[in-house]
């Protein structure tokens, strides 16, 4: 199963984002910050990273 990290600020956008991944067969990790991103991407090496960069 294909593997994403959900990187997002605001807590609306990323149920949004997280309910379409998981709905579609994607395991998903999700965080608020940027800094809990960076080292959840180098612990969990992710497939893809969603990343909101205007955190």
């Amino acid at each position: 199963m294909p593997h994403v990290l959900i990187i997002e600020d605001e807590e609306d956008i990323l149920a949004l984002v997280h309910y379409n991944f998981i709905r579609n067969g994607y395991r998903a990790d999700l965080t608020t910050s940027g800094e809990d991103g960076l080292a959840m991407a180098q612990q969990l090496k992710p497939d893809l990273i969603i990343l909101d960069l205007m955190l």
